[in-house]
């Protein structure tokens, strides 16, 4: 017998002082190797972060058990050791970036709406 598990699709939004924008950037080209294999370890994939206009960030990644993976993170000394040099890139963050970035709401996914679309036809 197998268990199908849902993919949870994670979306957070932080802000980038703009002074810092060039500096943040240049962090991650490239991240250490030692975080990216954390992040990968704690079981986030398909992982990107979106710069726009002013320092607005987007961040969206992709996991099978979001609570297991940032509980992960929130216990490994690598991701501490990030966290704690990236904290001072965030404007009104309280707490680790990892932990303390607003999520946000999905409302459509292609893929889901097209299952019920064609399940419903």
């Amino acid at each position: 017998m197998t268990s199908e598990t849902a993919t949870t699709r994670v979306c957070f939004q932080l802000q980038v002082t703009p002074e810092l924008l060039d500096e943040y950037i240049a962090r991650h080209t490239p991240v250490w190797p030692e975080m990216l294999a954390e992040i990968a370890a704690a079981g986030r994939r398909n992982y990107s972060l979106f710069l726009g206009d002013g320092g607005r960030l987007i961040g969206y990644y992709e996991t099978d058990d979001d609570a297991a993976a940032q509980a992960y993170l929130a216990a490994s000394p690598v991701a501490a050791r990030w966290e704690a040099e990236m904290g001072r890139f965030f404007v009104g963050l309280d707490g680790r970036p990892d932990q303390a970035a607003t999520p946000l709401t999905e409302v459509f996914h292609l893929e889901d709406q097209l299952a019920v679309a064609t399940r419903d036809a």
